[in-house]
């Protein structure tokens, strides 16, 4: 392999840890950066708040400590306006607009790999490289493509696909063939501090897990999204109320009350008259999706094609066909009926291991 200058994005987790590590062990000139993506003043003395998540205070110590034994340069970058633009911003309007955002995929496409590049290159760097669990290849044509990671388990080619296509030729990921047991057997090995560290869940700037709070704060508590409203079934009767449609998502059960004959779910959300639609677990079967904003990193497909499409994290891709594409977006059609296909998500669209891009669902 041709020895780089590459730059590695560092949260402070034993990913990113070992992929720096298994860089270097490569030959590569290796330079860690940790993202400060925003303020932690207001939880600092909060052992729940952000200094303790993978991208807080204790992140950015932890990810000095192991480039330290490495003995490579650390530098923290500071992107908190950047971040509150692309992604918190987005992050409360979407959910405002009754719809349920994947915030890590859009720091993702448009935040961190981005300034990743334009950091790396100040500093010299020929290619960026993080810790997540995908891979790089190449097309038939020699092209570079973005692939799934080998461990299906792991895999994380799910939250890449919004990156900038014209990116492909500078990525690396070391974990891309790894399971995440021999990244941490790889780290004890090292003696790194990350070795045991627990894995990162949280939204990272909602540590608290209630992205609620975090709403109420951003809009207020009497803005339309987390104000009561009608609870309606498919049939547009009305049953019940409900405490504000931002404070669900569809496939939830959760919070909408008991003592009838059948289970209900969330089945969408109607922003404009502040409505919560419920039905049966048999009314979150889809086999239609539409999704728009579409970013394409290698052979757009075309109508008829087959395809495979994964419509939520953890979800398995399932097979399905292009019906169109156009100015809103492509519409697909699933060989299989998906649970809570819901608008907001991420649909990302494959062929065999490669990602051809995505996008949000829309209806």
């Amino acid at each position: 392999m041709e020895k780089k200058n590459v730059l590695v994005a560092m949260s402070g987790g034993v990913d990113s840890s070992v992929a720096a590590a298994l860089l270097q062990e490569q030959g590569h000139n290796v330079i860690g950066v940790t993202m400060k993506t925003f303020c932690y003043s207001e939880s600092d003395a909060d052992a729940n708040g952000p200094g303790k998540t993978c991208c807080g205070l204790d992140g950015i110590m932890d990810a000095r400590r192991v480039a330290d034994r490495l003995g490579i340069p650390h530098y923290v970058f500071d992107v908190e306006r950047e971040f509150t633009r692309d992604v918190i911003d987005d992050f409360v309007s979407e959910y405002a607009a009754g719809r349920t955002p994947n915030p890590c995929v859009r720091c993702n496409g448009n935040t961190k790999f981005r300034d990743l590049l334009r950091r790396g290159r100040m500093l010299g760097c020929d290619a960026i490289a993080t810790g997540h669990y995908a891979r790089m290849g190449t097309d038939a044509n020699g092209a570079p493509v973005l692939l799934r990671g080998l461990d299906e388990k792991k895999d994380q080619s799910y939250f890449l696909w919004s990156l900038p296509p014209e990116m492909l030729p500078q990525l690396l990921f070391p974990l891309g063939e790894l399971t995440k047991p021999q990244v941490r057997e790889r780290a004890r090995e090292l003696g790194l501090v990350t070795a045991e560290k627990p894995e990162s869940m949280e939204i990272c700037f909602v540590p608290s897990g209630n992205y609620v709070d975090f709403l109420e704060k951003k809009l207020g508590t009497e803005h339309a999204a987390l104000t009561t409203g009608n609870l309606v079934t498919t049939s547009g009767d009305v049953i019940g109320e409900h405490d504000g449609y931002a404070r669900y998502t569809v496939g939830q059960r959760k919070g909408l009350g008991g003592g009838r004959s059948l289970p209900l779910y969330v089945i969408g959300t109607r922003p404009a008259t502040r409505e919560v639609v419920v039905g049966t677990m048999e009314d979150l079967d889809r086999t239609d999706v539409t999704v728009g904003g579409l970013n394409w990193l290698a052979t757009i497909p075309q109508p008829g094609d087959a395809v495979r499409v994964q419509v939520r994290h953890r979800a398995p891709a399932v097979d399905a066909r292009v019906e169109s594409i156009g100015d809103d977006g492509v519409r697909l059609t699933l060989n299989k009926p998906q649970r809570a296909v819901t608008p907001g998500q991420s649909a990302v669209i494959f062929r065999d291991d490669i990602v051809l891009g995505g996008g949000r669902i829309a209806a």
